[in-house]
């Protein structure tokens, strides 16, 4: 980032670096670490372990990957983290576009949501405008949130919203049917619509977004 000569450099930014994959890990902070103005003051493996480190290092922005392994996820690593007293800005660093992942990392409070396909230099010029407040997403991810807005999706049918509560109690097909005294053809077609509707292609992925639209009951 380039500053006005005779005056002071801006403090570099303070990142905290959370992926379950260790040669992801060092990939990412050798190439962090060519950034000047960007300082790494620690990595994570897991969501639990980005936690505790954040509450010790204090960093601007944490780097976030959403699927880590066993423990909480990404999704839920960001809830926590921007529940802290100190809440650093969440830039979310992913392989995953669906419009169900970004739902729920945006609304558990992420800054940014970037693929790992970008650019260092998008990602640099992220990070920055993550540690700013600024919103930061990669080209397909801002389509998807703009076809989105202009054509949201229509709301779950009562029907609808009775299958996804058998679901999330993980019933199968054939138990939704013999509960709710229909086919398991319908009940195949209203999953399909379901899935459709919540942007998801997975029983667990429905249930996922389900839980954080508050569509349950």
């Amino acid at each position: 980032m380039t500053h006005t000569p005779g005056t002071a450099a801006p403090a570099p930014v303070r990142i905290l670096v959370c992926d379950d994959h260790a040669v992801v890990r060092a990939g990412l902070l050798a190439l962090l670490h060519s950034a000047p103005d960007i300082e790494v003051v620690g990595e994570a493996g897991s969501g639990e372990e980005a936690l505790a480190l954040a509450r010790r290092t204090a960093p601007d922005v944490v780097l976030m990957d959403l699927q880590l392994g066993e423990g909480i996820d990404g999704v839920e690593t960001t809830r926590r983290l921007r529940a802290e007293p100190s809440a650093p800005h969440v830039l979310v660093l992913t392989t995953y576009d669906t419009d169900a992942d970004v739902t729920r990392a945006v609304d558990a409070g992420a800054t940014g949501y970037l693929l790992k396909a970008e650019r260092a230099e998008d990602l640099f010029t992220a990070i920055h405008a993550a540690a700013q407040g600024r919103p930061a997403l990669s080209p397909p991810v801002a389509d998807r949130v703009m076809s989105r807005l202009r054509n949201p999706r229509p709301a779950l049918t009562p029907r609808e919203r009775d299958i996804l509560a058998h679901l999330s109690r993980g019933l199968s097909n054939h138990a939704i049917a013999r509960a709710l005294y229909i086919s398991e053809a319908t009940v195949k077609t209203h999953l399909r619509r379901i899935y459709d509707k919540l942007g998801v292609d997975t029983r667990a992925g429905a249930v996922a977004v389900a839980k954080e639209q508050r569509l349950l009951p």
